[in-house]
């Protein structure tokens, strides 16, 4: 299996903090997720990018991936020099194998071959393999049961020869589905050999990373950003939510990081619908003229406010 170099995926630099990555997770996923993109390869690249950052936002996995990154670089450099690793070494080759070995400890055995997984019946009157494949739902598509395209190419061996078939269906995924949950469709696997049934499919759900929402458990948080002079008089904000949106009522005074909270906009669960929190974040204009100067200047002197009050405690 060919290395990946998953920061070139994610366009992102091998220094790269946890919000970059995620912030360009966010934008590629969105970007080539199936049901939107019209990029011809639309779907593999989807895959790799879910791929990718499933390695590089868990600090486990992505200080293994490195330690095969950094190997690799040394590799090429030594053996670019002229160095001895012995007749017919391949430094590519070497790395190729590691990161196979690290690549099926995180996603399987199987699911070395273009993002799918392939299992194969090898003996006669056996069931068929079973196939696990992601699903990108968007978050507004689980609020209510929806019908999704799934199209999917399986490889298995049957009476010593090689066979591929595609298939494509259309599944009913239920409302109030989660990140990681697996849907079993019967039979819809690589066919069994003799008179064995078919294989399984397995659908793991994949929620696609929303541009303006995060996902905690059944509940979504949104920024809201506010002038000072919103946050200090209070103001009615028009705020998005995944069915429309709603007048927000910002109380004077309010904080940055204080959470106001919109009961029933979150998502569908088991036990009824999360809420919707909003995280207030007061933002200062990127400009200002002397006239703006002077009346914070004013707003400095007339004040009554020592924001570091408690320092002198």
């Amino acid at each position: 299996m060919e290395f990946k170099d998953y920061y070139a995926v994610l366009g992102v630099s091998p220094e790269a903090d946890d919000k970059t990555i995620k912030t360009a997770y966010r934008k590629l996923a969105r970007q080539y997720h199936p049901d939107v993109s019209t990029h011809t390869d639309a779907e593999e690249k989807f895959k790799e990018v879910a791929e990718a950052y499933e390695v590089l936002h868990k600090k486990d996995k992505r200080a293994e991936y490195d330690e095969i990154r950094q190997a690799r670089s040394q590799r090429q450099r030594y053996q670019q020099r002229g160095g001895g690793f012995g007749t017919g070494f391949d430094a590519n080759d070497q790395t190729n194998a590691d990161f196979e070995d690290f690549f099926s400890s995180i996603f399987g055995s199987g699911a070395a071959r273009g993002g799918r997984r392939y299992y194969q019946d090898q003996e006669f009157s056996r069931k068929g393999g079973d196939i696990e494949i992601e699903l990108p739902i968007f978050l507004e598509e689980t609020l209510t049961e929806t019908t999704k395209p799934v199209q999917f190419t399986m490889q298995y061996e049957q009476q010593g020869q090689l066979q591929e078939k595609t298939k494509s269906l259309k599944v009913k995924i239920p409302a109030g589905v989660s990140d990681g949950e697996r849907i079993r469709l019967k039979g819809q696997g690589t066919p069994g050999s003799g008179n064995a049934p078919s294989g399984d499919l397995y659908l793991h759900i994949r929620l696609v990373p929303h541009p303006l929402f995060d996902v905690e458990g059944h509940n979504l948080i949104i920024s809201v950003p506010l002038a000072p002079w919103e946050a200090a008089l209070g103001k009615k904000v028009r705020v998005p939510t995944l069915s429309g949106h709603i007048e927000l009522t910002i109380p004077p005074n309010s904080q940055t990081g204080q959470r106001l909270r919109i009961k029933g906009k979150g998502l569908v669960g088991k036990l009824g619908k999360g809420d919707l929190y909003a995280i207030l974040k007061v933002v200062m204009p990127a400009k200002s003229d002397s006239s703006v100067n002077e009346l914070w200047t004013q707003l400095a002197q007339q004040a009554d406010f020592d924001p570091r009050a408690e320092w002198s405690k």
